[in-house]
């Protein structure tokens, strides 16, 4: 079995982490501003209220404080440490456009950010231990994997693929027919989000450039997603390619090992 220090959860998460604590302190800061610009006009309706206001804006942000230091925790060890679950959702739905914005500050490009944050969400999905027969799993790959040039569109059925190994979809194709996982090919979100509905799966192995990895594990939360970036030789979009091996540790860590 593959360990969870892997290339899908790679050493650049640090860099999310980092920036997601630095975040939520600055947030804490707010609040504590917050609290003491407002305090004598609290005091003014009553004497207690700036200490009542007070005491809520610190438990706040010792929450923040705390949940950070769990999902740094849990990133680190590898393990599901409680609550988990719902502070991924706390950094993908709200964290992470303030810690986009922090980084443009600092000068770090955007992309730069979501690899780190790509590689943070793999540590945490993994961190729960999630063991899944085939069936449940669901590989989601970007049309642009196929030759440009070639004249059968895999789009919704990877099976018309004629394996003649010029594109990584052969591979792909190959590696779910290995494990028995249902495979799509997918030409934006709209379709993506239509086939997981369809499927149903409870996780899914996702293959996407920086963005559109970030916009689909927002948009599928809770459903767990395991995303591997893809390669650009020719630019964006078009004849990209991958390493399959990426794909079959990240398989390898989410399958049920049968007796």
């Amino acid at each position: 079995m593959v360990e969870n220090d892997s290339k899908i959860t790679s050493s650049s998460k640090g860099l999310f982490v980092g920036l997601m604590a630095v975040s939520c302190i600055l947030i804490a800061l707010v609040f504590v501003v917050i609290w003491w610009l407002q305090g004598a006009g609290l005091a003014s309706i009553h004497p207690k209220l700036p200490a009542i206001a007070g005491g809520m804006l610190v438990f706040i942000a010792v929450c923040i404080l705390l949940g950070t230091l769990i999902l740094v925790l849990t990133t680190l060890l590898g393990k599901d440490i409680l609550g988990t679950r719902f502070l991924r959702g706390a950094a993908i739905k709200f964290l992470l456009p303030f810690i986009e914005l922090i980084g443009r500050l600092a000068g770090i490009p955007r992309d730069t950010i979501r690899q780190s944050f790509i590689a943070m969400n793999n540590s945490l999905v993994l961190s729960q231990r999630v063991r899944l027969k085939p069936d449940r799993i669901l590989i989601l790959l970007p049309h642009c994997l196929q030759l440009s040039d070639c004249d059968i569109k895999v789009t919704g059925d990877i099976n018309k693929c004629v394996r003649c190994g010029r594109c990584p979809i052969s591979g792909l194709a190959d590696l779910a027919e290995k494990y028995q996982i249902d495979i799509s090919v997918v030409t934006g979100g709209t379709l993506a989000r239509k086939v997981i509905r369809e499927k149903r799966p409870k996780l899914v192995v996702a293959v996407a450039c920086e963005g559109d990895l970030t916009t689909g594990i927002k948009d599928c939360y809770p459903l767990p997603v395991l995303g591997v970036l893809n390669e650009r030789p020719y630019g964006p979009c078009v004849n990209t390619t991958l390493d399959l091996l990426k794909i079959d540790e990240a398989l390898q860590m989410v399958l049920k090992q049968e007796p």
